[in-house]
């Protein structure tokens, strides 16, 4: 991803980003890894990455929200077997997003699966835009911050480990980055069931 991202540039990640968020399940989340590693290089600036990753998110949520809203339902329609599911899960999904939206919004957009889901179940199940759209850009500013910083500073710091301490050095740095990350990958997921 960091030679494809070196090569076609930071295009390539808002695309990625956008889509993901749209809705099409690809590698947002890395691209902007990548992009964070690649800034602690110095081929581009952090803030340019971050600033690219927040705004790809929140647009391709958007867009994901209001293909949801107005065309979700006309496709369920179709196939026999979704409207019989829709029937019988919408009615609970828009009661949980009546309830939790904003929340369930912005949380979505650190846990993988649901980056790319939130926004078409709040679409489809009508939750008021305004809202919707606060905990969005909430949730992809605070995401594309954090993912993006944490990839730079740990981009640094493998790199001044590596070459102050060698190897083992940088696999220490990398090894306590792998278990921040776990720690935060529980954190969201105990959020999550709550």
């Amino acid at each position: 991803m960091e030679s494809l991202l070196t090569s076609v540039g930071l295009g390539l990640l808002f695309v990625l980003i956008m889509l993901e968020s749209a809705g099409i399940p690809l590698p947002g989340e890395t691209a902007l890894i990548a992009g964070g590693l690649l800034a602690a290089k110095g081929r581009y600036e952090i803030w340019e990455v971050i600033v690219i990753a927040a705004t790809a998110a929140i647009i391709g949520d958007n867009l994901g929200y209001w293909a949801a809203r107005r065309y979700g339902l006309r496709v369920v329609e179709r196939w026999p077997r979704l409207k019989k599911y829709s029937d019988r899960a919408l009615p609970q999904a828009e009661r949980f997003f009546k309830a939790h939206g904003g929340k369930t919004v912005f949380i979505a957009r650190f846990v993988a699966i649901l980056r790319f889901t939130a926004a078409l179940l709040a679409g489809a199940t009508r939750m008021h835009w305004w809202k919707f759209f606060f905990w969005n850009a909430a949730g992809g500013i605070c995401w594309a911050t954090g993912v993006g910083l944490l990839a730079y500073y740990g981009g640094k710091a493998a790199a001044k480990a590596f070459d102050t301490y060698g190897l083992i050095g940088a696999g220490a740095i990398v090894g306590l980055i792998a278990l921040a990350l776990f720690g935060a990958h529980l954190w969201r997921k105990r959020m999550v069931e709550e």
